[in-house]
């Protein structure tokens, strides 16, 4: 079955209409990062970069050059946990959100 539309715009679309929406992929890049799944982590914050601040806007914002950026958070990126931190707190900050980080305990 052939897609008929382009994920990626159909993401930008949706976050344009939709901030919660924003706020919900960055929720869930988080939890993914946390739970030890930092691929799809990355995919889903760069699709969101994409969307919102963009690289070259993130650029400025964590001092970092876009390519590097790019590499980064592409499907074979390794960034360092402080260039993931400083790319967390600038989207953060752009969608105007906080984190609020809760311990759930599994029996």
């Amino acid at each position: 079955m052939k897609l008929t539309r382009d994920f990626k715009q159909t993401v930008v679309e949706r976050v344009e209409r939709d901030p919660a929406f924003a706020k919900a992929l960055l929720d869930e890049a988080a939890t993914l990062f946390l739970s030890g799944e930092p691929d799809a982590a990355r995919l889903i914050l760069r699709d969101l970069v994409n969307a919102t601040v963009g690289f070259e806007s993130l650029s400025a914002m964590t001092h970092k050059p876009s390519k590097s950026l790019h590499r980064m958070l592409s499907p074979k990126g390794n960034p360092r946990m402080d260039n993931l931190a400083a790319i967390f707190d600038a989207v953060r900050n752009w969608l105007k959100v906080t984190f609020d980080v809760r311990v759930v305990e599994t029996a």
